[in-house]
């Protein structure tokens, strides 16, 4: 529903009052096993490939409220999939799940930036039960989300993490009802010239309830997990536009 280890850099940092910012996330992913509980493949054959390219918009409407300025953002990813088991293969391209936060608070005090948000997730593609591959989820969820940044030593330095706790709604097409998540997205970043940082980015994620099949437990509950990290790198043309550039490697 959510891709996790996209808010790594400055997440804590949002626009001004009455001030608009635009960010562009690309993203290439490859899985050559699924396993389960024990670290064994339990998928055959199992090949996936992932593109992705997603915008999203963040305004600041400069209104106070508890303490904060109100803000609001909407992300739109498109997202290119191939995946390969043993009963098949295929690939679709189509708009992946949409989210919204219609209320965020942002705060800035000193160096230290941070906000809380309530975000609402729904299908952005059409979803059949037949298909082999099919683009997002096809449910809708809604989180509570924070994100912080601290920029110590005249920002020579940054230290980000952002966390959120995802409660999903079941998938109709299919009687499906995938568990709730629970995210950290995580930054360390050294500045080693005014326009380049190195660091190290990462994620942990944790699903915290069962999953469930018209209403039945599911294997036992399928609950995933993961633990990412990997370098960062980050290029700075102006006080307001860059490129990151980040590597996961996934280890649990």
């Amino acid at each position: 529903m959510y891709s996790v280890g996209v808010e790594t850099v400055m997440t804590g940092v949002q626009p001004a009052p009455d001030k608009t910012m635009f960010y562009g996330y690309i993203a290439g992913y490859a899985a050559n096993e699924f396993v389960n509980g024990q670290g064994a493949s339990s998928t055959p054959e199992f090949k996936l490939r992932l593109f992705a390219n997603a915008v999203k918009i963040a305004h600041n409407w400069g209104v106070p409220f508890l303490g904060g300025k109100l803000e609001s953002k909407l992300s739109l990813p498109l997202i290119y999939e191939q995946l390969h088991v043993a009963s098949g293969k295929g690939s679709k391209a189509a708009l992946g799940d949409i989210s919204f936060a219609p209320i965020a608070v942002t705060y800035h005090v000193g160096n230290l930036h941070w906000y809380y948000e309530a975000d609402l997730y729904g299908p952005g593609s059409p979803y059949s039960k037949n298909d082999l591959v099919n683009i997002g989820q096809h449910n809708l969820a809604i989180a509570a989300s924070s994100g912080i940044t601290w920029l110590p030593n005249r920002a020579d330095n940054e230290v980000s993490s952002r966390f959120a706790y995802i409660i999903n709604g079941p998938n109709h097409a299919t009687g499906y009802h995938s568990g709730n998540e629970f995210a950290w997205e995580y930054n360390l970043d050294h500045s080693i010239s005014k326009k380049l940082a190195v660091g190290m980015n990462g994620y942990w994620y944790r699903q915290t309830t069962d999953d469930t099949e018209d209403g039945a437990l599911y294997q036992g509950g399928f609950r995933s997990r993961d633990l990412a990290i990997g370098p960062q790198v980050r290029y700075m043309f102006g006080p307001h536009v860059g490129l990151a550039f980040k590597y996961y490697r996934d280890t649990s």
